[in-house]
């Protein structure tokens, strides 16, 4: 169990806090996307990201635990069967908060925190998932060589414009183009 934190709870005690996490992610879960304040999201961030890797586990054990978070048999359906499948790749950072301007009331900073649902990016390969990036697409592959292809004239030309007495440099370009 994490530490509790000090201070003033969410809704004035802490039985009041966990419901209304508790509804906050419920209704995460069945909208992917919810509009509240930037306190509240930053507290649920930490409950929903436990509550999908549970999800991912999938066992009855953890769809158990899931149940008493969210009471609802529905959402926890939909999260063990469909947003589970989803994350079952990422290996964490299933939510987003983006700060939106102040509530109009009572000037209150708000936030929409949501589900990403965008792939992983390439780029951000660890050593362990390094195979599966090795694989590239067939389209990335050709651009690198059209890439490839059009520094080569260049490293011709320059070649050719070098003077004789600097012919070694010359020959090691042929060189590096003729490794390629």
């Amino acid at each position: 169990m994490p530490k509790p934190t000090k201070g003033a709870r969410l809704g004035g005690s802490p039985a009041h806090e966990r419901l209304i996490l508790a509804n906050l992610a419920t209704d995460l879960f069945r909208h992917g996307k919810i509009r509240t304040t930037v306190a509240k999201a930053k507290r649920l961030r930490p409950l929903a990201e436990r509550l999908i890797t549970k999800a991912k586990k999938g066992d009855i054990h953890n769809r158990r635990q899931v149940l008493t978070v969210v009471k609802d048999k529905g959402v926890v359906h939909h999260l063990f069967t469909e947003l589970a499948v989803t994350y079952a790749e990422r290996p964490g950072g299933y939510t987003r908060i983006t700060k939106v301007g102040p509530r109009k009331g009572d000037n209150a900073p708000m936030a929409v925190i949501e589900l990403v649902t965008e792939p992983l990016n390439a780029v951000s390969v660890s050593r362990t998932e390094a195979p599966a990036a090795a694989a590239a697409p067939a389209a990335e592959a050709e651009e690198t060589e059209q890439v490839e292809a059009a520094e080569a004239p260049a490293e011709e030309t320059a070649a050719a414009e070098a003077p004789a007495a600097e012919g070694e440099a010359a020959e090691a370009a042929e060189a590096k183009k003729d490794e390629a």
